[in-house]
């Protein structure tokens, strides 16, 4: 079996202890993550698996290394050490608070960092013969990232519970998969029973979803169950509620009171036992504000709200959902098939707007035109597969320097990145200090330079 690397958080303003730090440990082997200051430093444990070693510096920029272990929980760490220049009581007794392993004053001594390596190569390999963390995932979710790992906490604390859910993220993010989970954590013994409200004509909504009596309506020619009646003492997964009709969110929400529902022509009503989940890719407060939801049935529905995080946002877990993709196809098949490096760089720089359900699809139609075993995923940035824009549509030329098209494609590349400087100079094709650079200029010149 292939050792597993360890990987390694380095958090220094010092560039060039940085640098050196980071070459070392690389070159024994590990995984290494680099930061200089608290926000980069938190960015980087939200989207990258725990580390098995974390040196953490005190005096940063923007605060106190401390700060990135206030938002972290030690307990998912391997070993972490403080480095300091300048060591006090007050900072020691804080660090140890937070389960800090070692408080270390500078310089550090070389064989000191080698025994931090060999125990962080340690725990890797204890790592790895355990299998996969439990946390890597809940239902048929699957990531490692910490934004990913508190969702899964969300996802188990509220299961049990008969709370209306409210999932909110993009499309393609999994917000079906949480709905899912959900159901798998809650002992339910009911179906699962998913509905795409835009997807159902208006004035079918109401049969859809409480049900009809024969002859209620025309073609209505035999007793029809609807939804409700379907999930009981299951889960109902409302998908894109807020493209539902106005009077059906009434009704919907004196059912969701109730939890009692009357078919359409029918006099009786009906008790339900059913656990409802909603789900939008839309800002139901947006909604709400343009007037396609009731606020009262969005506060109805948003009990307990979660978030799923875009891909973008996930660090690593990109390339653990696209291996994951690819075994599934080989063992399908009965293939070896791998990624090329020019595919893995290419999964780390794209920002994939489609998020999981692109990176699907990628990862499918990369290895039907594979050949001799390497998948190359970089090789096809088709626009209608990976969400890109076609140039032809997208430069619109209307009179403007080069320096304000410039300006307008940095602009664009931070906002599909959201606001990730490294991300976006790498779709850009420069370095990060040139996306500084310019932003530092733009901020002179006015917005409306």
């Amino acid at each position: 079996m292939a050792q597993a690397a360890p990987s390694v958080l380095l958090v220094d303003d010092d560039h060039t202890f940085l640098s050196s730090a980071r070459d070392y440990a690389r070159l024994k082997g590990c995984e290494v993550h680099t930061a200089s200051t608290v926000r980069d430093a938190m960015r980087t444990v939200e989207q990258c698996a725990p580390p098995d070693l974390m040196l953490l510096d005190l005096s940063l920029p923007d605060g106190s290394g401390l700060d990135v272990l206030d938002r972290l929980d030690a307990r998912d760490c391997g070993e972490i050490v403080v480095l300091t220049g300048d060591p006090g009581v007050d900072t020691a007794v804080r660090a140890m608070r937070l389960r800090v392993d070692d408080y270390v004053i500078k310089p550090m001594r070389g064989g000191y960092f080698d025994t931090l390596l060999q125990r962080a190569s340690h725990r890797a390999q204890s790592r790895a013969s355990s299998g996969p963390l439990s946390s890597s995932h809940c239902g048929d979710l699957l990531g490692n990232s910490l934004i990913m790992r508190r969702m899964f906490k969300l996802i188990e604390r509220v299961a049990p519970t008969d709370n209306t859910v409210l999932v909110h993220g993009e499309s393609g993010a999994g917000k079906e998969l949480v709905a899912r989970a959900i159901h798998q954590y809650s002992g339910r013994r009911g179906r699962f029973v998913a509905v795409n409200c835009g997807a159902v004509p208006a004035d079918l909504v109401g049969s859809q979803l409480f049900g009809h009596e024969r002859g209620s309506f025309t073609g209505a020619i035999r007793d029809h169950a609807g939804y409700f009646e379907q999930a009981q003492g299951g889960t109902l997964l409302l998908d894109e509620f807020t493209e539902m009709p106005m009077s059906m969110q009434t009704y919907l929400l004196r059912v969701l009171e109730t939890r009692d529902i009357t078919r359409l022509g029918a006099r009786a009503k009906q008790h339900v036992d059913v656990r409802v989940v909603a789900a939008c890719n839309r800002d139901p407060v947006s909604a709400v504000r343009d007037g396609l939801l009731r606020e009262d049935l969005y506060y109805r529905l948003a009990d307990f709200p979660i978030e799923v995080p875009p891909l973008r946002a996930r660090g690593e877990d990109v390339h653990m959902l696209a291996g994951r993709f690819l075994r599934a196809l080989n063992e399908e098949h009965g293939t070896g098939y791998d990624f090329s490096m020019a595919s893995h760089d290419f999964i780390a720089q794209y920002a994939w707007p489609g998020n999981v359900r692109e990176l699907l699809h990628a990862v499918r139609r990369a290895y039907l035109l594979a050949e001799n075993g390497h998948v190359e995923l970089a090789a096809y940035p088709d626009p209608a597969l990976l969400g890109a824009r076609s140039p032809r549509s997208d430069l619109c030329w209307s009179g403007q320097t080069l320096e304000e098209l410039e300006r307008q494609a940095i602009e664009a590349a931070l906002a599909r990145c959201g606001n990730d400087k490294t991300h976006a100079a790498r779709m850009l094709g420069v370095s990060v200090k040139t996306v500084y650079n310019k932003l530092v200029r733009y901020k002179k010149q006015g917005p409306d330079a």
